[in-house]
């Protein structure tokens, strides 16, 4: 196995005002050069007020360069070349292993942009005894307000989204999808969202531990928010900072429809029992063979599900 390779540069001054706050941002790359540059554009402007940061980028063996346009990005980062495409975990782990026990984490996926101020919107709240981690409101690329918080998967949640669909589900609030209006205008505390930036507390990295490497991909953030949860720390989603989110991949991607499905299937059964995991995955086979003709995704998701 290839052992992570660090390169450092000298780190590029953030913008901030007079309090100091430990925070690392990690970014896991893989094959990001499409996406990366607009996010390291908008690191400026998203961490104005945070005075002590250290960028971190995780490149998983990426073959369209995007280590080397990360090193020579004007922000600073230091890179860690996996050596290997270890996984979205994988590639947390690796960096929070290079930071100190009492940073913060700001945890990115390379397709967002910040909003100006988000970064410190979002530390502020981390300040607050009983927070470990806080997600900021998430923008489509239109500015409209993406849907991106979700509740613990169920049997309800998978049997209503599989015979009503996702958005009919959400909008009864039985599926797994939450679609309250007033939460997502005014923020509050939730079960879990969508992992695609989220600042998590130097108190829950101490008390959660690492990323399940496990998940190489799809409901790692369900299981971490699940152990911050019951560690008695709140999972908190703040209107107040704001990111955009591009995403999207999974739903033209066959494999990665695939593995979504085979780690819900997995994450379901590590917490419940056999009955309960035969019907939660029942509930998913009966989506997906529904949705069957609607295009490739779906199709692999259900072989997915029958063989998981």
């Amino acid at each position: 196995m290839d052992r992570p390779q660090a390169e450092d540069r000298q780190h590029a001054a953030v913008p901030g005002r007079n309090r100091t706050v430990s925070l690392a941002v990690v970014i896991v790359t893989y094959n990001s050069a499409s996406v990366l540059p607009g996010l390291l554009d908008s690191l400026p402007a998203g961490l104005e007020g945070i005075a002590n940061c250290q960028v971190i980028v995780v490149d998983n063996a990426s073959r369209d360069g995007s280590a080397d346009l990360a090193l020579t990005h004007p922000i600073g980062a230091k890179v860690i070349r996996m050596g290997r495409n270890a996984g979205y975990s994988a590639g947390i782990n690796a960096a929070t292993a290079t930071v100190a026990p009492h940073a913060d984490l700001l945890v990115l996926n390379p397709d967002v942009r910040l909003h100006p101020g988000a970064a410190r919107h979002l530390v502020d709240r981390l300040a607050e005894a009983s927070v470990g981690v806080v997600a900021p409101q998430i923008l489509h690329e239109d500015n409209t307000i993406a849907k991106s918080l979700r509740r613990e998967p169920t049997i309800v949640t998978a049997w209503s989204e599989a015979l009503l669909g996702g958005k009919r589900a959400a909008k009864l609030g039985i599926g797994e999808i939450i679609d309250n209006s007033t939460l997502y205008s005014t923020g509050g505390k939730v079960e879990w969202v969508t992992g695609a930036i989220l600042a998590i507390s130097a108190r829950a990295r101490r008390v959660v531990g690492d990323w399940d490497e496990t998940f190489f991909l799809y409901s790692e953030e369900v299981d971490y928010l699940a152990r911050v949860r019951r560690s008695g720390l709140s999972v908190l989603y703040d209107t107040t900072a704001r990111a955009v989110h591009i995403g999207g991949d999974y739903l033209r991607d066959p494999f990665l429809s695939a593995l979504m499905t085979r780690n819900r299937i997995r994450y379901y059964r590590r917490c419940h029992g056999p009955v309960a995991s035969a019907l939660f995955r029942l509930g998913i086979i009966v989506g997906e063979a529904r949705r069957a003709a609607w295009g490739h995704g779906h199709r692999a998701a259900l072989r997915a599900a029958l063989i998981s």
